[in-house]
């Protein structure tokens, strides 16, 4: 299956570089334009050529060390590829809607939540080859055929795998209390850093002082969920302390609905006009 979906798609991208870049003149907001050409007739089954048709678009942005492609994939859930590895964010809702894409070599899973620890999608995804980093919390409630194949680091703490650096940024709920559905601790929000281009996922959280003291972010994923998390004025004024390049609102679904992430881009943008509001549809997939 994999194979008949690699060769049905061809993706072109077009690269805009400056010629001799400063090492930090690397533009994270370059956008590369990817067109997807369809070759052949009855080559694939209806459901996989679905999940494509559904998938949102993915976004390439240049780093000193290769190309960094970020792929919504459905609430909470993303892939990044980078330097040949691919890199699975909290895995949800099944493998179907990872279809066509790469194995991962790393999963980063944030909470014990079924839409972030998900077993029956871990179970489902071909794994074999792949490192997890996690919560203590998630070590703790994760299959025990997963436990070799596990790195647990808590608040604070950072690791290095396949080149890339990643810090563990605490998430949870406010005001801190035992009853709170995200207590501190027990979840991470993740930096990772790919050659000097730093991408914060925030996983459940509201707009915490850890959050809005961040620093020199290029790429944010922020969430915003009531009753869950935070709402869009929260995560606004957040995003605005912090400062990140560019910031996708992600994980916005919540009680009654969805969040208004039209509303969200409004008041960033209101607010700092810099800041690029990249709204992606992270409910499109339905498999």
């Amino acid at each position: 299956m994999k194979f008949l979906i690699t060769n049905l798609f061809l993706f072109t991208s077009v690269y805009i570089f400056s010629q001799s870049p400063a090492p930090d003149a690397y533009s994270i907001t370059s956008e590369i334009v990817a067109e997807n050409s369809l070759e052949g007739e009855g080559a694939i089954v209806q459901d996989s050529l679905k999940v494509f048709e559904q998938r949102p678009e993915p976004d390439v942005y240049p780093t000193k060390k290769g190309t960094l492609t970020v792929r919504p994939i459905l609430h909470g859930t993303l892939v990044l590829e980078w330097n040949n590895h691919t890199i699975y964010i909290d895995p949800y809702d099944s493998a179907k809607v990872f279809e066509g894409l790469k194995t991962p070599n790393l999963i980063l899973i944030t909470d014990i939540h079924g839409d972030h620890l998900n077993q029956k999608t871990l179970d489902d995804l071909n794994t074999k080859n792949s490192k997890f980093i996690v919560p203590q919390a998630v070590a703790d409630k994760i299959s025990e055929n997963y436990r070799d194949r596990l790195i647990i680091i808590k608040n604070g703490e950072e690791t290095t795998l396949m080149g890339i650096k990643i810090k563990a940024i605490p998430m949870y709920n406010l005001p801190e209390n035992d009853s709170s559905k995200h207590t501190k601790g027990r979840g991470n929000g993740y930096i990772l850093n790919f050659s000097g281009t730093k991408v914060y996922i925030s996983g459940d959280t509201e707009d915490i002082k850890e959050m809005r003291e961040l620093k020199k972010i290029d790429i944010a994923f922020v969430c915003m969920n009531l009753p869950y998390t935070m709402d869009i004025n929260q995560a606004a004024s957040a995003v605005l302390d912090f400062k990140p390049k560019i910031v996708y609102p992600y994980h916005y679904r919540g009680k009654p609905g969805l969040s208004d992430i039209e509303a969200f881009k409004e008041l960033v943008n209101k607010g700092n006009p810099s800041i690029i509001v990249k709204l992606r549809d992270w409910y499109a997939v339905k498999p």
